[in-house]
């Protein structure tokens, strides 16, 4: 009795030293970016910006609403009214700080939904000095309409700084806010389109042919008004895949960009004391006879047992070799 104890505990142990190391479980990350540093700066424009038309004025600056407003309003996005200039149209018509930015009609024509700050930017871009505009704002839950006449502008508006934004779950991309050199040339407001300035090794869009430096101007048929609207439809569990248009050295190109499937997956069969299988998070594992026949997997290695005792696997695991 005693002989056959001791040959378990010794079984037992042999068992679990050859389950020793454990495979590895995940597939590379999208995380793992490569980001030149010569990109994490915006390129130095100034002088070409300030050589641009510099438009009209409303003396209003915009904010994004939508992270504090989501819930008040029924609009995907919204624009709030950060600041009104004294004494400039804006003010003279009645606009206030805090105001939310609705709809826009320019010398009475259709109305224009304003979701983000460069859409108004645009506007006042484009719009001559002397142009009639109606603008309804969301003042306190309560629907307000004003009118005012934009003025000419005097000098160029404040350099708008760069941000930055990363998406690592399905797109494995890092973007900025394109310059306002950028933005125009692309014909967008300042503030909108986004420039790659990270790609990870994996990335389906480096599989898609979009690279470093390239300007991405629009999703399907709309204009790309700000970064983060790029974020938000990536991270889309609806969509498999994003049609977007970008330029290159000046060519606008377009290509359809796939996502990332971070779906779970997971199956079990399990037959006591005989059978059992297992699927989940990427990982496969089956087994039969208490264990006598052990096999587990996943996207970077596998491992077969044999009698408890006799083991081999195989794979890609990521590990650190000791140079000697």
């Amino acid at each position: 009795m005693m002989r056959t104890a001791a040959y378990l505990s010794l079984l037992a142990a042999t068992s679990a030293c050859s389950l020793s190391p454990d495979i590895a479980e995940q597939p590379t990350a999208l995380a793992d970016m490569e980001e030149p540093l010569d990109l994490r700066m915006e390129p130095n424009d100034e002088s070409a910006r300030l050589a641009l038309p510099i438009g009209s004025f409303s003396g209003i600056y915009l904010t994004d609403a939508r992270s504090t407003l989501a819930a008040k309003l029924d609009s995907p996005g919204s624009a709030e009214i950060g600041k009104v200039v004294e004494n400039s149209p804006a003010h003279f018509g009645g606009l206030q700080a805090g105001d939310i930015v609705l709809e826009v009609e320019v010398a009475g024509g259709e109305a224009q939904t304003i979701n983000r700050p460069s859409e108004w930017r645009k506007i006042e871009l484009e719009t001559k000095p002397g142009t009639e505009i109606t603008m309804f704002v969301d003042r306190a839950g309560r629907e307000a309409k004003t009118e005012f006449t934009l003025a000419p502008r005097v000098h160029a508006a404040a350099r708008q700084l760069s941000e930055q934004f990363r998406e690592e779950q399905r797109a494995g991309v890092v973007i900025r806010t394109a310059t306002e050199v950028e933005a125009r040339a692309a014909e967008l407001g300042p503030g909108a389109g986004a420039v790659i300035i990270g790609l990870s090794a994996n990335s389906p869009w480096r599989s898609a042919g979009l690279r470093f430096e390239d300007l991405l101007v629009a999703i399907g048929d709309q204009p790309l008004t700000h970064p983060q609207q790029l974020l938000d439809a990536a991270r889309d569990p609806a969509r498999s895949s994003l049609a977007l248009t970008y330029i290159r050295k000046g060519a606008r190109q377009t290509v359809t960009a796939n996502l990332s499937d971070r779906a779970h997956l997971m199956r079990e069969i399990t037959v006591p004391l005989v059978f059992s299988y297992e699927v989940n998070r990427g990982k496969t594992e089956w087994s039969f006879l208490l264990g006598i026949m052990k096999y587990r997997s996943t996207a970077a290695a596998w491992r077969f047992r044999l009698l408890w005792v006799i083991g081999f696997g195989g794979g890609d695991a990521d590990r650190l070799i000791e140079q000697k």
